[in-house]
């Protein structure tokens, strides 16, 4: 099956680069180019593509609010075509949270054509090829209370793992995090390059501070710890008092950091005083380590179907029996909190 694309850019070069690097794969066909969001939406209208690459900075409407007006109006798989810049990087994890499947980073150095390496493209494409919005609900993004914490709650530690379609995901779920919540630790697969951006994002999005993981640092109530990404995995170690550890090694279900790896290490420090949730996104890390941590007696969550950008890591959990609780997207906070059955 022929998985067709739109590339709006405003640049003739990078459409033609682009264009080059798609077109040599036999699975993937450009069906047509934009020049800017008016043309690119008439272009998504008249062509219906599968897949929208959407660069940021463009003449009248920028990327960002194009990139909104579609998720809105006509949900469309995009990746967001960025500058490797920090206000770049920003910019790249706004998009995410808005709802893109993930971005292809243009360099900075020489003329600022060259990009991220040829088949990583291809990938993104047909990893953004199979995601669906028919099913999902826009109650995620509907207003909603805070979720309230006792703080005499046996719950000690929350571990979240997530991926295609996470950063939407996480920002849902943090909201409704209030400012006491117990300490909390991601792993979401990003591109390194965008992690501290995203940590802003979610940190703006939710009353809890949210921030990057380092090597040994206390894990303390009300602040929410993200995997940096790159050649690290994010685990935890402690029993009276939690830290966070980044450690190396291989890549673990296809990924590095890894869900399992974090899951598996929370089964055995915190055992049953964890809360452990499994986020949209492709693939199966984290369903192993689910188990784990189901099996040492914490409560387990997995994110349902219909509010799933991509299904596969929480079904794969759910087939292992490793999910206590199925919910929708924004009831996770509440069962997380609450432990709600």
């Amino acid at each position: 099956m022929t998985t067709r694309v739109l590339i709006i850019d405003d640049s003739p070069t990078m459409r033609a680069i682009l264009t080059a690097r798609l077109s040599k794969e036999s699975d993937i066909s450009v069906v047509g180019t934009a020049a800017d969001a008016a043309e690119g939406r008439q272009l998504i209208k008249q062509l219906d593509p599968d897949v929208v690459t959407l660069d940021i900075e463009m003449p009248g409407m920028n990327g960002l609010d194009f990139l909104e007006k579609i998720m809105t109006l006509r949900p469309t798989p995009v990746i967001i075509v960025s500058g490797a810049t920090q206000a770049g990087n920003e910019i790249s994890a706004r998009a995410l949270a808005l709802g893109a499947v993930d971005c292809y980073s243009k360099s900075d150095h020489g003329s600022g054509m060259a990009l991220d390496d040829e088949g990583r493209l291809a990938a993104l494409v047909r990893q953004a090829a199979q995601v669906r919005f028919d099913n999902r609900t826009a109650a995620a993004k509907t207003a909603t209370p805070q979720v309230q914490f006792a703080a005499d709650s046996d719950t000690q530690l929350i571990a979240i793992g997530s991926s295609t379609g996470g950063v939407e995901a996480l920002q849902a779920v943090l909201s409704r995090f209030p400012e006491n919540c117990p300490p909390t630790v991601i792993v979401q697969h990003v591109n390194p390059r965008f992690a501290a951006a995203i940590a802003k994002t979610l940190d703006l999005a939710s009353p809890a501070n949210v921030q990057l993981a380092e090597h040994g640092m206390p894990m303390r109530p009300g602040t929410v710890y993200l995997a940096p990404g790159g050649e690290r995995h994010l685990a935890i170690s402690g029993s009276a008092q939690f830290n966070t550890r980044l450690v190396p090694g291989d890549p673990v279900s296809g990924h590095r950091p890894s869900v399992d790896v974090l899951f598996q290490s929370v089964a055995e420090t915190a055992g049953r005083h964890a809360v452990g949730i499994l986020l949209t996104g492709m693939g199966s890390d984290g369903a192993r380590g689910l188990l784990a941590m189901a099996q040492a007696g914490a409560h387990t969550i997995a994110q349902d179907q219909a509010t799933c950008t991509v299904f596969g890591m929480p079904k794969a959990a759910i087939s292992l029996g490793a999910a206590g609780v199925v919910s929708p997207l924004e009831l996770i906070a509440q069962h997380a909190l609450k432990k709600a059955a």
